[in-house]
């Protein structure tokens, strides 16, 4: 629910499709919660809620989203916030945990940022997570597991306290070889110089053979000879 993080991951996926070594990235998605004390049912719209929470304006709020939206709109996304549900964003995390373990993180976010942002969704309806869990290829079964479950409400909470400990106040937060750090939807040319950088490094120290190879004629394993 972090406009600048659904931005931030655009401008990474932009950054790793010029990256040559894309296929050696594995990425791992982690909770975080803007704001916890969200209520599961909340009957005041985006504009009114931040205006609220910021002491500001019911006008500076709405020109404060539509800024946002213009932003989105470079990176190729569409914000509604005329139609965006605000809601307690820890059931969506839950079942993002759930995803995790199938290798469909990066599928349940992408599903949940365009739920919430282009759609409208509401993340406090059980109903509405069972239908974008499916949608990724979850089971009703798995998700409802996912929302009753303690063990993946432990893993959202572990992920939060992952983020404190390392310092983290704010998302948009890219973690790269636990080394280095990109905080903010940054553009593209910022996560190609620090992907170009740490994983540099990380080859230097993982070779892809403990061998220097002279190459000479040779078959190989798929009965190749060349």
């Amino acid at each position: 629910m972090c406009p600048f993080c659904y931005i931030g991951k655009r401008n990474y996926e932009a950054a790793l499709n010029q990256f040559s070594d894309s296929s050696n990235i594995e990425i791992s998605w982690k909770s975080f919660q803007l704001d916890p004390n969200i209520p599961e049912a909340v009957t005041e719209n985006v504009y009114q809620y931040l205006a609220d929470r910021k002491g500001m304006s019911y006008e500076q709020s709405v020109q404060m989203h539509e800024s946002m939206a213009e932003t989105a709109k470079k990176a190729g996304l569409e914000y509604n916030f005329d139609k965006a549900v605000v809601a307690n964003s820890f059931n969506a995390h839950r079942m993002i945990q759930l995803a995790k373990t199938k290798d469909l993180g990066d599928a349940a976010e992408e599903r949940l940022f365009y739920a919430y942002y282009t759609e409208g969704k509401n993340f406090g309806n059980a109903e509405v997570l069972v239908e974008l869990g499916k949608n990724i290829g979850l089971t009703e079964a798995e998700v409802q597991t996912a929302l009753t479950d303690d063990t993946y409400a432990y893993k959202v909470r572990q992920d939060i306290e992952e983020a404190q400990q390392l310092g983290v106040r704010g998302v948009p937060f890219f973690v790269f070889d636990r080394k280095y750090a990109i905080s903010g939807a940054q553009p593209p040319e910022a996560f190609l110089e620090t992907l170009d950088k740490s994983f540099a490094e990380w080859r230097k120290e993982n070779p892809a053979s403990p061998f220097e190879v002279s190459n000479g004629p040779s078959c190989s394993a798929d009965g190749v000879c060349e």
